[in-house]
């Protein structure tokens, strides 16, 4: 598996796959070929089928411009067999290409050309959450041990720089207002459900923060702010609202919260190795259901669960997300995306509650519910994979 810095990645939204990982790679061709005198640019699948609500042209246009005029091809209906979201990058002289060079976006704001898409920078030894749980049992350890063991101490560092970026999300989240980009019409409201959740007590008042502050980063992501992927830009709002609340209204400390960063970034690792965390790939259980997954498990170790505990939480969260679709409105991160990662944000603090009480026995493993849901993602129709061609876009869109 590779780095939690692959997978925590700080950086604009509102979509890891269709901005972040298109402006990353725009970029790069833009450095190897200053002597361009035009670019064409072809998006193809999913990437191009919702591109322009997720301002994959923009992002794109932004990088490559510097050096020399695009052009942007869309083509929705060719799906390449590497991965859903391919985009084909030419450099022309005098109106004949001098290069090409094929990149599909997987997620997370990763990239990857054909010829490396199976080969990842190997940073951890054991890829199955069993076979760390083993390793924990072994020698005395938590999972974040096995992440400072595989990473090194300056692991520490960047999650440090990580959590920050979250908490900075969260904040700037509930001090802007107003209607988000793209045209729906969207109100912002972590405001408003900040400040409401202040008229209640004990647990209401905690569900109301817990929404607001998922809501914030959402609606940060949104609207291009700067925020982490955890895993993707769409799923981005459940972790730092699920660290944020325990963080404030616990008070643990700074430290403890990083290393269950590490623990919850071990899990989305897992997810990431051995399935996909692409919406385009295996729908929104790959997204917010993974997010939930990792919040649930950051927030049974906050809460002194045991190894087993801490796996029951994350196995908990992800099985009932199995077959969530992803079908954007619009092709925009925002309807339902922003009000599902408020839902999933509460739905992991349940899911910890839920493997605290138990022993942490049960039947079914967290790599079984990753095998499921790599199977089901492939047999969910690509309708429902983020094009914005079914579900409640469908629906949407016909009654406009």
């Amino acid at each position: 598996m590779e780095s939690l810095k692959e997978l925590y990645r700080i950086g604009r939204g509102p979509s890891s796959s269709h901005t972040m990982g298109p402006a990353k790679a725009a970029s790069q061709f833009a450095s190897r070929h200053p002597e361009a005198e035009s670019f064409r640019v072809t998006l193809y699948g999913s990437l191009a089928a919702t591109g322009k609500g997720h301002m994959t042209d923009i992002a794109i246009i932004d990088e490559l411009q510097k050096v020399a005029p695009v052009e942007i091809i869309w083509k929705a209906d060719t799906v390449l067999e590497r991965h859903t979201n391919g985009m084909l990058y030419e450099s022309l002289v005098g109106g004949e290409v001098t290069d090409k060079w094929l990149v599909f976006s997987v997620g997370g704001g990763k990239i990857v050309d054909e010829h490396e898409i199976n080969k990842p920078e190997k940073v951890y030894s054991l890829s199955t959450i069993h076979d760390i749980l083993e390793w924990c049992r072994n020698e005395g350890c938590a999972f974040w041990e096995y992440v400072e063991m595989c990473e090194g101490p300056e692991i520490w560092d960047y999650l440090q720089e990580v959590w920050q970026t979250m908490c900075q999300s969260i904040e700037n989240g509930l001090n802007h207002e107003g209607v988000l980009p793209g045209g729906l019409g969207v109100r912002r409201k972590a405001a408003t459900y900040f400040v409401k959740a202040k008229g209640y007590t004990h647990s209401l008042n905690s569900r109301g923060n817990v929404y607001a502050y998922a809501l914030a980063v959402s609606e940060e992501n949104a609207s291009g702010g700067i925020i982490v992927t955890a895993p993707t830009c769409g799923s981005s709002g459940v972790l730092p609202a699920v660290l944020y609340h325990l963080y404030k209204a616990h008070q643990f400390r700074d430290v403890r919260i990083i290393r269950a960063l590490a623990t919850a970034g071990l899990f989305g690792n897992v997810v990431k190795r051995n399935a996909s965390i692409s919406g385009a790939e295996v729908g929104c259980q790959g997204e917010v259901g993974v997010a939930c997954a990792m919040a649930a498990a950051a927030s049974c170790q906050l809460f002194g669960g045991t190894p087993n505990q801490i796996e029951y939480a994350a196995e908990l969260a992800l099985e009932h997300h199995l077959g969530l679709t992803c079908d954007p409105v619009c092709g925009l991160v925002q309807v339902p995306c922003i009000e599902r990662n408020a839902i999933a944000a509460a739905r992991a603090l349940d899911a910890n509650i839920y493997a605290t009480f138990s022993d942490g026995i049960h039947g079914v493993s967290f790599d079984d519910v990753v095998e499921a849901m790599k199977q089901t993602g492939h047999d969910i129709p690509s309708l429902y994979k983020e094009t914005a061609m079914g579900g409640l876009a469908k629906l949407k869109n016909k009654r406009k």
